[in-house]
């Protein structure tokens, strides 16, 4: 419910700067765009073609820029800076985190980048440059090295009086987190406690040391699931001796499972996550060709099993009207167990422990649903071409392909992830040409055999 008015929400603020835009009145555009968040600037910003996309750009209030910047896909971000002088660019990502600011700096032009760092102190510069050293999608290149932390053998009075003249917090601090002499983390304490416990009362006594840290090396897609099961809004990041480097927020995890779900989505048909709404006509078509060419092949490949039955649907014409139900059924079925395979591979539920007792029941679902689908189609065909030889194979094809749609639906997403590749991108293609082959050759063999011997 909420997903559907924030897209009718957009859809309005979509109609009503277009409206205004195609009409010449830029003063209500901008009205309209400086009382939008920067996430909610940035989603219109990808929703309007380029020429319409440069004019609200421009009318963007200045100390939004960095922030709309961090909240586009890449090839967007690649337009917007095209259009800004150095100054601009560096103006508007200077007062950004650090962890927002290693999202955009390896997207700067090089002296664009040699100008940033000029204008940072050597505190952040140092910061800037250990969270770039990590890999991306890992916790090392998520965390914002600003961290308040304490030591455990002061006070609350003590700890208070710091804050007060450190002046503010970093966003999203709800703990305060408390390390060793050597910066070793050993807990958190939470600011509420902080509040509402007697200033003399050792910080010792208040720590609450069952939050895990998370390992700087740490997957993206591992962060976020931790941030899940224990409701998270921030968490520390400690390297292989404990130390603490930084931490990552929840503002940060939900831009990753906004992000691994547009992936899942987009990667089934070739696409990428990044790519512009409006992206260039020929930037498109270079990169849909490719996985175009891959379809053609692996159709070849199912045309060429039709081709060997040639004389059995010459023989037989309602082979080739039926023919295309007993595949698309199996696409169908393959593509409902491969997409909640990856669902589980993504959420680290499917493994060596249960992956077979997954595959069992998978087929006694396929198994199930093939009997009584098999037996409805079976009753339909007879009462059309009165024939019951062509209703059992038909059955008997659906089941078998249901079969197979169910095994290369759990199959298949494992093996290429074995293999290292992205199941969520190649497994449709592979498990569509298993489903598309058996279905053909199952129901054509079966009524070449029994039907036409």
């Amino acid at each position: 419910m909420a997903e559907a008015v924030r897209h009718d929400k957009t859809a309005r603020q979509l109609r009503l700067l277009s409206d205004a835009l195609d009409s010449g009145r830029l003063g209500p555009v901008r009205r309209l765009v400086n009382t939008l968040s920067p996430a909610e600037i940035g989603n219109l910003l990808e929703s309007l073609p380029p020429g319409k996309r440069v004019v609200v750009w421009g009318l963007v209030d200045p100390e939004d820029d960095g922030e709309v910047l961090v909240h586009v896909g890449d090839e967007v971000r690649e337009s917007l800076l095209a259009d800004m002088d150095t100054d601009e660019i560096v103006a508007a990502v200077e007062d950004l985190d650090i962890d927002d600011l290693a999202d955009l700096v390896e997207d700067l032009p090089d002296t664009v980048i040699d100008e940033v760092l000029k204008s940072m102190d050597r505190e952040n510069r140092e910061r800037l440059e250990q969270v770039l050293s990590y890999p991306e999608d890992t916790a090392g290149r998520l965390m914002n090295p600003d961290v308040v932390t304490v030591r455990a053998d002061t006070t609350i009075e003590v700890v208070l009086r710091y804050l007060r003249l450190r002046g503010e917090l970093p966003e999203h601090t709800d703990h305060l987190y408390v390390v060793s002499r050597r910066h070793q983390y050993l807990g958190r304490i939470a600011l509420a406690a902080l509040l509402t416990h007697e200033p003399g009362t050792p910080i010792n006594k208040l720590v609450d040391d069952e939050q895990p840290a998370i390992d700087v090396g740490e997957t993206a897609g591992e962060v976020a699931r931790q941030f899940s099961d224990h409701d998270w809004i921030s968490a520390p990041v400690v390297d292989d001796n404990n130390i603490l480097l930084g931490r990552i927020t929840i503002d940060d995890v939900v831009d990753i499972i906004r992000e691994e779900a547009e992936h899942q989505a987009l990667s089934a048909a070739g696409l990428d996550e990044d790519e512009d709404l409006f992206s260039p006509v020929r930037r498109a078509f270079r990169r849909r060709l490719i996985w175009l060419s891959v379809n053609l092949c692996t159709a070849f490949l199912a045309a060429s099993v039709v081709g060997q039955f040639e004389d059995s649907i010459a023989q037989l014409v309602a082979l080739a009207a039926l023919m295309p139900i007993v595949a698309g059924m199996g696409g169908n079925a393959g593509t409902q167990v491969l997409a909640l395979m990856i669902r589980g591979l993504a959420l680290g539920q499917i493994g060596a422990s249960n992956v077979w007792t997954l595959l069992r029941k998978e087929l006694s679902v396929a198994l199930i649903n093939g009997l009584c689908l098999g037996v409805g189609l079976g009753l339909i065909v007879l009462l059309w071409f009165r024939q019951p030889g062509l209703s059992l194979v038909i059955g008997t094809a659906l089941t078998i392909n249901l079969l197979t749609a169910a095994a290369g639906g759990v199959l298949v997403p494992l093996t290429l992830k074995r293999l290292g590749f992205d199941p969520a991108l190649a497994g449709g293609v592979i498990l569509t040409t298993l489903t598309d082959v058996m279905g053909f050759l199952s129901f054509l063999g079966l009524a070449t055999l029994i039907l036409l011997r």
